[in-house]
């Protein structure tokens, strides 16, 4: 027994480990926007019809895994569980609309910015009711300083039609509201299914809600080449399948706060991939503005693994 328990490890070792989990869900995340790019330019499908196989190719993926592993069998849930999967499907379903929604009436830049801004401030809304006590003075600059390098990263965004900035807005705000239930669920499994049975399960809930209104708004016809399936693979794989797992794994021990900090390495991976691959300028604002989300992000892995 005693060498049974030396080879667990230690709380701060797993602590740890699921802060680096989230990280690299943050990281892969960034690669979700260039291949949706590309993807884009590659078949002129649209950007929902996109979200929909990122959805429904990533669930597949993993649900095949399962099966193949065997694990799918040994699953036991209840219908708590089973409702938990289909409410995380419809959320996933949501906010991906809602996103594309904003980006549609607005531009991606104000999507950007209020989705991913503020999603940490409802995250901590949220915890501080839920746990009756206002969030620290370091969480609300880490927060400060992460909003202001993300306005400075994704450039100011472009004016148009008061009505459908508002339109977009809203929108936008409701995808926020969708991505902060995700992560405060994600933080509290039932029926011990697992992050990736988690996500492979809940994905084909999302996919299978979205497929048909990808279809029926902009249609699904897409070549099966090489490159065009390379695409669809990785983006269901990467950013989807193997981000979202890590993502819920982690958020067993980090905080769901600090958690919605560290997803902002997403548009900062994103632009150093536009940077690096499309030949896209940061400037000096850009640069500034990531400056600041790796500072927030630091201060919060920082702060998490004391």
């Amino acid at each position: 027994m005693e060498h049974a328990r030396t080879l667990q490890p230690s709380a701060p070792v797993v602590a740890r480990t699921h802060l680096f989990a989230v990280m690299g869900a943050g990281l892969l995340w960034g690669t979700g926007g260039l291949t949706g790019v590309l993807l884009i330019d590659r078949t002129g499908l649209s950007p929902l019809a996109v979200a929909a196989y990122r959805l429904a190719i990533g669930g597949a993926l993993v649900v095949g895994w399962l099966v193949l592993s065997g694990r799918l069998r040994r699953l036991r849930f209840t219908g708590r569980g089973g409702r938990r999967l289909v409410v995380l499907g419809l959320l996933a379903a949501w906010y991906q609309s809602c996103y594309f929604a904003a980006v549609s009436l607005t531009s991606v830049s104000l999507a950007t910015l209020i989705t991913l801004g503020s999603s940490p401030v409802l995250v901590v809304a949220a915890e501080s009711v839920l746990a009756r006590r206002r969030p620290d003075r370091r969480t609300v600059l880490a927060i400060a300083a992460a909003a202001a390098g993300l306005a400075l990263l994704v450039g100011t965004p472009a004016t148009g039609d008061p009505a459908a900035a508002l339109g977009g807005a809203a929108c936008a705000l409701a995808s926020a509201a969708g991505f902060a239930a995700i992560t405060m669920l994600g933080a509290r499994p039932v029926d011990d299914l697992g992050p990736l049975p988690t996500v492979g399960l809940s994905f084909c809930v999302g996919g299978a809600v979205l497929l048909p209104v990808a279809g029926l708004t902009g249609g699904l016809a897409v070549g099966l080449d090489t490159p065009t399936l390379g695409l669809l693979v990785f983006l269901g794989l990467a950013p989807t399948a193997l981000a979202y797992g890590l993502f819920f794994a982690g958020l067993s021990t980090v905080a769901t706060g600090s958690a919605a900090l560290i997803a902002l390495l997403e548009p900062l991976t994103a632009a150093v991939l536009g940077a690096v691959v499309l030949d896209e300028r940061l400037g000096a604002a850009g640069l500034a503005g990531a400056v600041l989300i790796g500072a927030a992000v630091l201060t919060t892995s920082l702060r998490r693994r004391r």
